[in-house]
């Protein structure tokens, strides 16, 4: 280059809080660059007098492990230096690419455990490339005087750390040690302090004991106790049947209880540290009537220090929320669950986000629940719009685009409850002024249903800003979150879950539509059937099962008093074309799930017997018909247990269960491949809650590849309703 001649270079992605700045000083140093770097707004500028393609090739070999460069601008500018600076940061543009909380590293963790260490055992050890970040950071640009260790000045070691360039810490935004450092304390059932030297040893040894704690963590709090207090606790806490995760200390701990896949344990052993459902080895009342159980490994300094102390090494670790309600992360509120003990620190948690949940299959994964580890990171789109979505009804992640970016709030929860709510509004809020200088908004979507919470805070928002509010349906967002997620114009898209509001004001989920961004078309869908009572249909599956086999339901499922009554309702009950619904029914049918204590759980219990079941019994349907009549399908179910001996062993049950599903989906897929040969659509997918069954994707999958079209499945964002944000955005965006 020529003298005085230097480059500017706009880095823009996930480069603020993650080690880049150093790693740019320390590149520079190197090459003999001279210039600056400053975070500017929530993008990095660099100057530098040396060859910039050199330089940027030089960078990337060294890119800390959580960095990610998005996009790179280059300008010619006349400036001279005679030395390369970190300055301060600077404000500018906010296209926000906030750094996810991430894992301790190795590093951080040699040193916990190190007594000459001068942070040796401090819980809130942490670097450049791992600790919390948007759980603390309140604002950008990400300095520490905007997170939440603002209030804990650095002290003069801790200083000189985070002023050396040549130091891993430096500019690290949330170091600190035991001097200056946020503290862990321990209280009883009463909330009475009885901390003594080491508040999470005592912890550790209550829990050795049996009791039932409250642990503080970074984004929020979990109940926990060891694996030998399981029916205790889920007697305490109510929940009789509920898959609990537990957390383990390590990979060899994991194996003890379940079967590990290369492909999974590189999951459960990433820096972002997700619940990974895997297959058990034992029951141990973690996860009833379940093949899989869900583990994660310890990730925080206070996790790794606690199972050091414990006697075990697994424990249960599970949200610590009064039930319906968003996860505790106030000290004062965590007294509320009426624990026996309670380690809490004394540093604020901004934004609670809960532990992310993914589901395995075949090399890939399905997000249950995208959070922690997972958000902020954003999707590209094509449009500039600053559009809010809302979501459905359960299940919730809020979303925002602006400047060509999608971004997905955590996991929020069940809206029928007004703090999840709030929650909502907040997370919404907070994402708007992480990525908008003065934040505006294009319009606002929410979900057709009229019944649906969120549509409240829709509204609001579409009050605050003057902003135009659409309705978008939900299986049409369902199936636009599909093409989103897979880069696709349009698809023939198998939507298939619970209820979601149709068109025609009947309440869909068995649906194939042929959809593109700004339209859709129901090309096929299971018939119609009351569901007596509305939403307590959902509760008690034998209303489903009436409404399929009226008088012949069996006189052990249905009393007389309750026949009359059933039937008088069924005239004027709600009309659905749910599968799941199909699958709570055939489930409760077959002895399998008698009582559903949680979302979801006789459909979940089917899959089980889905996976040791085969296609032993014959069911007629016409698959030339563009509606599937399941009352048929049952009638046929009952004609043939009839003629079985009773009870029916557990490989009947599979083999029925089997059989009933597969020609379901055998006949969802021919809908499906006729009319994409017919119409000359290359793409056939699915999505929605029933696609987290995973016998059920294996038809699909074999079925759809058979025929020479591509599958289309969800990679980036949830199968279930944590998709319809998404969907919704980008409906609407063809809409402005």
């Amino acid at each position: 280059m020529k003298q005085g001649e230097s480059t500017r270079l706009i880095f823009k992605g996930i480069v603020q809080g993650v080690g880049f700045r150093p790693t740019i000083y320390r590149v520079a140093k190197r090459l003999q660059s001279h210039g600056y770097v400053l975070n500017k707004g929530s993008e990095v500028e660099v100057v530098i007098d040396t060859d910039p393609e050199v330089f940027i090739d030089e960078l990337n070999k060294q890119l800390p492990s959580i960095a990610k460069i998005m996009d790179i601008k280059k300008t010619r500018c006349s400036l001279s230096f005679d030395s390369f600076e970190i300055r301060h940061s600077k404000e500018g543009d906010k296209e926000s690419l906030i750094p996810v909380d991430t894992a301790l590293c190795t590093a951080c963790e040699q040193e916990l455990f190190t007594k000459k260490n001068r942070r040796y055992h401090f819980s809130f050890i942490n670097c450049t490339v791992c600790g919390a970040r948007y759980s603390v950071i309140e604002d950008v640009p990400y300095d520490r005087e905007r997170t939440t260790m603002k209030l804990f000045p650095l002290c003069k070691n801790c200083t000189k750390e985070y002023t050396d360039p040549l130091d891993r810490r430096y500019h690290a935004q949330t170091i600190s040690c035991p001097r200056c450092g946020p503290q862990y304390h321990l209280y009883d059932a009463d909330g009475v302090d009885i901390s003594g030297d080491d508040p999470i040893k005592q912890f550790a040894e209550l829990l050795n004991e049996g009791k039932i704690g409250v642990m503080k963590s970074w984004g929020g709090m979990h109940l926990c106790c060891t694996l030998d207090q399981i029916k205790r606790f889920r007697l305490w806490y109510k929940r009789p049947e509920k898959a609990f995760a537990i957390m383990v200390k390590d990979i060899t701990a994991a194996r003890r209880y379940a079967e590990i896949s290369n492909s999974e344990e590189m999951l459960l052993r990433s820096e972002k540290r997700p619940i990974v459902l895997v297959k058990k080895k034992n029951a141990f009342g973690v996860s009833p009537g379940l093949d899989t159980i869900g583990i994660f490994l310890a990730y925080t300094g206070a996790h790794h220090l606690l199972f050091s102390y414990l006697r075990t090494d697994a424990l249960i670790m599970t949200s610590a929320n009064i039930p319906g309600e968003p996860m505790i992360i106030d000290n004062s509120t965590a007294f509320s669950l009426q624990a026996e003990a309670y380690l809490l620190h004394n540093r604020g948690i901004f934004q609670r986000i809960d532990d992310t949940v993914l589901k395995p299959w075949k090399n890939q994964y399905f997000y249950l629940r995208r959070s922690r580890g997972y958000v902020p990171d954003p999707l590209m789109v094509s449009y500039p719009q600053n559009i809010l979505s809302v979501g459905a009804g359960e299940n919730i992640h809020g979303a925002l685009s602006t400047k060509k970016m999608l971004y997905l709030t955590q996991y929020i929860g069940n809206g029928a409850y007004y703090p999840t709510l709030l929650f909502l509004k907040q997370s919404l809020t907070h994402l708007m002024g992480l990525t908008m200088k003065k934040p505006t908004l294009d319009a606002i979507a929410m979900d057709l249903h009229p019944g649906y919470e969120t549509r409240s805070v829709a509204l609001e928002f579409s009050e605050t800003y003057g902003s135009s509010l659409f309705e978008v349906q939900h299986h049409h967002a369902h199936a636009a979150s599909l093409l989103l997620d897979c880069n696709e114009k349009d698809a023939v898209v198998l939507t298939l879950d619970g209820l979601g509001y149709g068109d025609d004001r009947t309440f869909w989920g068995g649906e194939l539509l042929f959809t593109d961004i700004a339209s859709y078309k129901r090309i096929a869908h299971l018939k119609p059937i009351p569901l007596i009572g509305g939403d307590k249909a959902a509760i008690e599956p034998r209303r489903v099962i009436y409404a399929l086999l009226k008088d012949e339901t069996p006189l052990d499922l249905i009393n007389d008093t309750e026949r009359s009554i059933f039937t008088q309702m069924m005239t004027r009950s709600p009309l659905s074309s749910s599968i799941g619904r199909i699958l709570d029914a055939l489930s409760f049918y077959l002895g399998i799930c008698c009582t559903r204590t949680y979302d979801g759980e006789p459909a979940m219990k089917l899959e089980r017997y889905l996976c040791r079941g085969k296609p032993t019994y014959h069911f007629e349907i016409s698959r030339s018909d563009t509606v599937l009549d399941t009352t048929d399908l049952f009638q046929q179910l009952h004609e043939i247990t009839r003629n079985l001996p009773r009870p029916l062993s557990e490989q009947q049950k599979a083999d029925l269960s089997y059989s009933f599903v597969e020609r379901i989906i055998d006949w969802f897929a021919n809908q499906a491949i006729t009319y994409a040969d017919d119409q000359d659509i290359s793409s056939i997918g699915v999505t929605g809650g029933v696609s987290y069954n995973l016998p059920i994707i294996d038809m699909l999958d074999t079925y759809i590849h058979r025929s020479n079209h591509r599958f289309l499945f969800h990679r980036r964002l949830p199968n279930g309703d944590g998709c319809i944000a998404a969907g919704q955005n980008i409906i609407v965006s063809r809409k402005l």
